[in-house]
């Protein structure tokens, strides 16, 4: 595969931005992830900022492939709802100000179709929420993408369904997939078309669903050859994100996760 569609999140390589950015280069790399919420500090997304990281990714090589903006709540969740909504307008502008074209977040929980009562107030809550981003992305040029592994691909294909087309997109995490008992490649299978960017991450099944563990990529039950694959066939030609599991040696972890998804 070829590494140029590669990125890597900066905080996971150091909370200092420009060493951060300097240790991507030092990968090879041509992407970067910025945690809008606690990797860049509030004093450096001031517009005065945002072109200093822009000169600084231009420096490097680099773009910003993704920016993570991760809320406390759900969408459905109504409590300090407003709050949230404000907060993920502005990541979407700050995202596109940066070079980015995804905000990645969790929807929260989505509310089971109706049996055979009246449909949930929380569903037609999400689904006003959501439309609400998607036209505010629309209009700043950037989407949200929620994760598909902490939410089932199909609970996250009817919610798209109920959505304007291309307003939100999904955000692949294969290992987060396994551990909530969903197949990566069937994931893809069910969500082709509205994939925004992918994470190839590794884990092990715990006992319980949502209760296994992240490991270092290719030694745990994500069949990443096959995701590939699959995404290959299926047409995705975005990023694909890597993550460290072991923090005290993340360069070298991320350099060894390189060579392995080159070798594919």
């Amino acid at each position: 595969m070829d590494i140029s569609r590669l990125s890597v999140p900066a905080l996971a390589l150091a909370r200092d931005l420009r060493a951060a950015l300097r240790k991507a280069r030092e990968l090879g790399l041509a992407g970067i992830e910025l945690d809008l919420r606690s990797g860049v500090p509030a004093e450096q997304l001031s517009q005065s900022g945002i072109r200093q990281i822009r000169k600084w990714l231009a420096d490097e090589g680099l773009v910003v492939a993704a920016t993570a903006f991760s809320t406390r709540g759900g969408y459905a969740d109504a409590e300090r709802l407003e709050g949230r909504i404000a907060a993920t307008k502005s990541a979407l502008e700050t995202a596109r100000a940066l070079g980015a074209h995804v905000v990645l977040n969790h929807v929260g929980d989505i509310p089971p179709p109706p049996a055979d009562g009246p449909v949930d107030p929380r569903w037609r809550l999400l689904v006003d929420v959501l439309g609400d981003l998607a036209a505010w992305g629309d209009r700043v040029g950037a989407m949200l993408c929620v994760e598909a592994g902490r939410s089932s691909p199909e609970d996250l294909l009817r919610l798209l369904a109920a959505l304007p087309e291309g307003g939100i997109a999904c955000h692949l995490v294969t290992g987060a997939l396994v551990v909530h008992g969903h197949d990566p490649v069937v994931a893809v299978e069910t969500l082709t078309g509205h994939i925004g960017h992918v994470h190839a991450t590794d884990a092990i099944r715990g006992s319980f669903k949502g209760h296994g563990r992240a490991v270092i990529l290719g030694s745990g039950e994500v069949d990443l050859p096959h995701v590939l694959a699959a995404l290959e066939e299926r047409g995705y030609r975005g990023w694909i994100g890597l993550e460290p599991v072991d923090g005290m040696a993340a360069q070298s972890e991320l350099a060894a996760a390189i060579a392995g998804v080159q070798a594919l």
